[in-house]
């Protein structure tokens, strides 16, 4: 028996979708029927994502959103639910790194990639989550309401990694973050899950795995092989899903067994 999932009618906002994996997820779920809000700070890059979209068929908007700034946040939410619709999916994907050992992590290397990786995702899943809980709170029985919040941590979240040490910390915050939203929102029926990527080649990193340094790191890998952003496209579309209504809290390893 064939099984497919419909997101026709929700509304999803995806942080960071201005390339890379962000830009993955919201081409994913449009083409599951979601109209899909696509934020991030490069504008143009979003645009350039909306055109694609649309020219599939699907459902595409642009928002400006700085994950560091509490007021860009605030805004691109009330703003998104204005214009397109109260927002059922977040996929809180925004995220950044630097490379350097431990010792040599600056105080602005430290705040840099923990303020957009900790206290935006933070913030961000913060603002739709209030959201979420005034319409479960007010609504009449029977009708949808609770949401999905997939938050976008990483294998080093799980799993330390050399020189990256700093976004390994973060990233490991997040999935604590996950099971704390998922423990405190689950009884409203607002699912918040994980999804912990290993190597995926994407555009940003794709000239790495041809170099010497990135070649050994292939070889370290179980499969000596990284990831497509398409393989994690099954994955998210069923935690957007309303057939993931029994999945919450989990920290999903999507990294082709490294973390094992």
């Amino acid at each position: 028996m064939a099984f497919s999932i419909d997101l026709s009618g929700r509304v999803a906002f995806v942080t960071g979708a201005s390339s890379g994996l962000g830009a993955q997820f919201a081409r994913t779920l449009a083409r599951a029927g979601a109209a899909v809000v696509l934020a991030s700070r490069r504008v143009e890059k979003l645009k350039e994502l909306r055109a694609h979209i649309e020219g599939e068929g699907g459902s595409a908007h642009v928002l400006p959103l700085d994950v560091t700034d509490l007021d860009s946040i605030r805004a691109a939410v009330a703003h998104a639910e204005t214009e397109v619709g109260s927002i059922d999916i977040l996929v809180n994907n925004s995220g950044v790194s630097t490379t350097q050992r431990l010792q040599d992590v600056t105080e602005d290397d430290f705040d840099f990639i923990f303020d957009t990786n900790v206290r935006g995702s933070f913030f961000v899943a913060q603002e739709v989550g209030k959201r979420m809980l005034a319409r479960a709170r007010g609504a009449a029985p029977g009708t949808y309401t609770g949401g999905r919040i997939i938050n976008i941590a990483s294998v080093a979240g799980l799993k330390v990694l050399p020189q990256i040490g700093a976004y390994c910390m973060s990233k490991a915050a997040v999935v604590q973050m996950t099971k704390a939203m998922a423990m405190e929102w689950g009884r409203f029926g607002i699912n918040v899950n994980a999804i912990c990527p290993g190597y995926i080649d994407t555009e940003i990193n794709h000239h790495h795995w041809q170099t010497e340094q990135g070649q050994k790191l292939v070889n370290l890998l179980p499969r000596k092989r990284v990831g497509q952003p398409e393989d994690l496209d099954a994955l998210l579309v069923m935690l957007a899903s309303d057939q993931s209504h029994f999945v919450n809290g989990a920290i999903i390893a999507a990294d082709d067994g490294f973390a094992l």
